[in-house]
């Protein structure tokens, strides 16, 4: 049976889509060389709440039979979660992948000002940054990702908004979660660093996962 794999990628408020994320820096072929089927569609970039990306990358899962595995990258692990508490009988496996850190005043106040130059209103803003562990996503939410397969990716080297102290509040929140070698986020020059294997490891990564 083909593996499928569900990538929902990163960004807030921003110019940022799948083609982006996971097409340029290789991802895609290079799990489509492997054999997985790939589904990669793109969150809507300037969404006024969580529930308005489930409610339109949900669609597109609905249409599958299952099961599949998710990956969600950064931002995108909020909206993966989600997903995968909305539709248990579709996903077996849930990947968050440089989650970004959610409970940081400093970040969160960054951010803010970021989306808001963007032309976020400011309580738009305020609403899609609060949550816990992650934006958008409450802590109790969390530890009712029993019935599925959870692994964590850290940002490696962490960042101001990958913070190893997010990997490891997931790893203690949700049950039977385990850690996977980590990376640079795909969209940044770290990831295409000349002769460094992150490409392959990532791509290798997934595919041991979703299989």
């Amino acid at each position: 049976m083909t593996a499928t794999a569900f990538l929902v990628h990163g960004g807030l408020w921003e110019a940022m889509d799948a083609e982006a994320f996971w097409g340029t820096p290789g991802i895609t072929a290079g799990l489509a060389s492997y054999g997985v089927e790939v589904l990669a569609p793109d969150r809507p970039q300037y969404a006024g709440g969580w529930d308005l990306e489930v409610a339109a990358l949900g669609e597109q899962l609905a249409k599958r039979a299952g099961p599949l595995g998710i990956v969600g990258a950064s931002n995108g692990c909020t909206v993966a979660v989600l997903l995968a508490l909305k539709f248990p009988e579709l996903v077996d496996r849930l990947l968050l992948a440089w989650p970004a850190t959610g409970d940081d005043a400093t970040g969160n106040e960054r951010a803010r000002a970021g989306m808001v130059n963007r032309g976020c209103p400011a309580d738009v803003a305020d609403s899609l940054l609060a949550g816990g562990i992650l934006r958008g996503v409450t802590d109790q939410q969390l530890t009712e990702l029993t019935r599925i397969r959870v692994a964590v990716l850290p940002s490696v080297p962490e960042n101001p908004s990958h913070q190893r102290k997010t990997v490891d509040a997931l790893l203690r929140s949700i049950r039977g979660s385990r850690e996977l070698a980590g990376c640079p986020e795909p969209p940044t020059p770290a990831f295409r660093t000349p002769n460094t294997p992150y490409l392959d490891q990532l791509v290798r990564t997934i595919v041991e996962f979703v299989n």
